[in-house]
């Protein structure tokens, strides 16, 4: 049986669905356009690997940061955050702006009259693989009954993941960004999946952070598990939060840095992207192709 369990947004095990007709589309329903994760040597295929089995017992893990933005439903859990957020105003989706200390893949935005009146930093981390989830896919594939273009399902080329490098990598990152937010008084959020978050409290010292959370933090967690719900897919849904400031980050990182920035430069650079495209809806299929999140070049595209 394939360790593939969530592809192009659905659950494989559900055989009712017309899977000819999914694999074909290669359509993200996250994104609402085509899996930008695509094979180095074909990028005319999008690979649609969502969710995979691994370890002993089998966990499913999340290894695609689009399958993060269900229901949209990361970015409803954080309106709290936006202490300065009043009845009446618009809340809009912005992605991909610079500050020191990196990029921000998401800001929750506050819009009163077309003026940025408040708003909160969103970072998606799902777990990297390592070697390669292809074969995997294509004997899900066979088991589907959909014909492929190589034999790679008979191949013993395996996949792994890659926990270390995922958490130490995203920690520093954040420690780095959450002086910039501290600065300016407003909150950053990195969403994970819950098996990730169990391996940093493992590994890191974890145990001076807040639980349950205190808002006037500036650095919060978010873990989410995988429900399986009657119709077999699966349900992104709210489990821990956790919330700590920049000393906190630096407990157990031993890291420093200076990052600066003025709190204008950031409501500008906000600004220049509000658009009707952006305005958060959070039922409704996202209008904004924007929100696909940026290829990291740490995370391994198939060979």
């Amino acid at each position: 049986m394939s360790k593939v369990v969530d592809l192009f947004g659905n659950s494989t095990t559900n055989a009712s669905l017309n899977w000819s007709k999914i694999v074909a589309a290669q359509h993200c329903p996250y994104i609402n356009k085509r899996c930008y994760k695509t094979r180095k040597s074909d990028p005319d295929t999008s690979i649609g690997t969502c969710i995979v089995l691994y370890g002993k017992p089998p966990a499913s893990l999340i290894i695609c940061p689009s399958r993060l933005l269900e229901r949209r439903q990361i970015f409803t859990d954080c309106f709290h955050l936006l202490t300065m957020h009043e009845p009446g105003n618009e809340l809009h989706i912005i992605s991909e702006i610079s500050i020191p200390g990196g990029n921000v893949d998401y800001f929750l935005v506050s819009v009163k009259d077309g003026k940025v009146k408040d708003f909160a930093g969103i970072e998606a981390q799902t777990l990297d693989t390592t070697g390669t989830v292809w074969p995997e896919r294509q004997r899900l594939l066979k088991e589907l009954g959909i014909p492929r273009s190589d034999n790679a399902e008979d191949s013993n080329k395996s996949f792994g993941i890659n926990w270390k490098m995922t958490a130490k990598t995203i920690l520093v990152q954040m420690h780095h960004k959450i002086q910039t937010f501290e600065h300016v008084h407003k909150k950053l959020v990195l969403i994970v999946q819950n098996k990730l978050l169990n391996y940093m409290k493992r590994e890191f010292n974890f145990g001076h952070l807040h639980n349950p959370v205190a808002i006037g933090d500036s650095m919060h967690f978010h873990s989410y598990r995988m429900d399986k719900q009657p119709d077999k897919s699966y349900k992104l849904a709210l489990e821990t939060r956790l919330s700590t400031d920049a000393d906190g980050m630096a407990t157990y990182l031993g890291l420093q840095t200076e990052a600066r920035v003025e709190l204008q430069i950031i409501i500008n650079a906000l600004q220049e992207k509000i658009s009707a495209n952006t305005l958060f809806s959070p039922f409704s299929i996202p209008t904004d192709t924007s929100l696909a999140p940026p290829i990291d070049d740490n995370i391994n595209l198939e060979e």
